[in-house]
């Protein structure tokens, strides 16, 4: 009997119901004479690593796949890669698959890269003529021309991830996976991996990420997926699940005499557990200093917020911004790590400010989000409804923002205003 496929046409990848499962064997023996005596054991321990997770991506979307190590999300992308199969459950991939998953996987330590590229690239399903195509491509974006052929046991892992990572972008597949992968390598390099994943997202290949940096989730995924126990405990705007996700991990690394020390200082307000880094006083001001929460639209105002630090060492530090209108719909959100700047001496106290020429939003109700973020993005602080205000527009423009424009007639038009 045929199998009709229920796939949904606009679905690069389907997870329906996929339980998986994996025996744990405490007792095989470490020496030649336990071995012996205890081959017939058979006694395990039966870990449940996914527990019926079930989860769709759109063709064209990136989606990031998160939570603490050991929950499962590694298990979901090897079962995508068919490298293993679920107990249960279907599993459904419309295109040609791609991916990252293991450093040196499909790679050959005695062959030179030259030869591990065809290798590789044949795995994902190329022609040697296609190779062929791009293998200049290919070297070039890993930087290697120099040691294209030498062995690859040669090779740190900087290079056989730089190596993988060029192979695995161009094959022109419909979809991408990675896991964790793009930890390895330098600052610059990770940095032009994640520019051409933008690219390759712009041309509409679908892409699943792993990774514990919830920043490099957020500057390329749609949708965050919380895995949490081998079952999906939350999925959505990354912002949002990562905020979740980092509060809990905050509370998850303490122990229970922690947690309960944290309860006796929080009622007199000690610091035995208090956040390295606190946001206060946040104030909306307009350009001459005085603060208020009614603005004209096109009007220029001043975020304006203290800090308190207890911060000793040295580290990069990102403050967020975000603005949302008051059903929950994000306006604008940026931070300070996208743009440029680097925070490396956030100690002691302070204020900062944020200041904006041009107030450009439509008459409604707003309120403006604050984070203070570490390396990976977790944030020290965060102030959701840091501070609300209210926009007037002297016209009647619908939507969220007024765009600033001239409109041009024809001289005999009329177009008086």
């Amino acid at each position: 009997m045929k199998l009709e496929n229920t796939m949904n046409i606009i679905n690069a990848i389907e997870v329906k119901n996929v339980t998986k499962k994996f025996r744990l064997y405490p007792d095989k023996g470490h020496t030649l004479k336990e071995k012996t005596l205890f081959r017939k054991r058979r006694s395990y321990e039966e870990r449940t690593v996914l527990d019926g997770i079930s989860f769709e991506v759109k063709k064209g979307e990136a989606v990031g796949l998160i939570g603490h190590n050991g929950c499962g999300k590694s298990t979901t992308l090897k079962l995508l890669t068919k490298i293993m199969y679920p107990d249960s459950g279907l599993i459904e991939m419309n295109g040609r698959v791609s991916s990252l998953i293991e450093l040196g996987a499909g790679f050959h330590p005695d062959m030179s890269g030259r030869e591990n590229i065809y290798i590789n690239a044949s795995i994902f399903g190329l022609t040697k003529k296609e190779i062929e195509e791009r293998m200049e491509d290919i070297i070039s974006f890993s930087e290697l021309e120099a040691f294209m052929d030498q062995p690859v046991r040669t090779y740190s892992s900087g290079m056989y991830m730089r190596l993988a990572f060029a192979v695995a972008i161009n094959v022109d597949a419909d979809i991408l996976l990675i896991d964790e992968i793009l930890a390895v390598g330098d600052a610059s390099f990770q940095s032009k991996c994640f520019h051409r994943l933008r690219e390759i997202k712009a041309k509409g290949t679908t892409i699943v990420i792993v990774s514990h940096a919830l920043s490099q989730i957020e500057d390329i995924c749609d949708r965050t997926i919380w895995i949490d126990k081998g079952k999906i405990c939350q999925e959505g705007i990354p912002r949002k699940v990562h905020r979740l996700y980092s509060e809990f991990m905050s509370g998850h690394v303490l122990s229970s005499e922690q947690k309960d020390q944290c309860i006796k200082d929080k009622r007199k307000e000690k610091a035995v557990c208090q956040k390295p880094v606190v946001i206060k006083n946040v104030k909306l001001k307009d350009s001459s200093g005085i603060e208020k929460r009614t603005f004209i639209t096109g009007e220029s105002a001043v975020i304006e917020f203290d800090f308190v630090s207890q911060k000793k060492e040295k580290e990069f530090v990102s403050i967020e911004l975000v603005v949302l209108r008051n059903d929950g719909f994000e306006c604008y959100e940026t931070n300070t790590f996208r743009e440029g700047i680097a925070l490396m001496n956030l100690s002691g106290s302070g204020t900062i400010r944020c200041m904006v020429d041009k107030l450009n939003l439509v008459t409604g109700e707003y309120w403006i989000e604050l984070a203070i973020r570490d390396p990976d993005a977790v944030p020290y602080d965060y102030k959701e409804k840091a501070v609300t205000f209210a926009m007037n527009s002297l016209d009647r423009e619908r939507g969220v923002v007024k765009i600033e424009h001239t409109w041009i007639f024809p001289w005999n038009c009329g177009g008086e205003k």
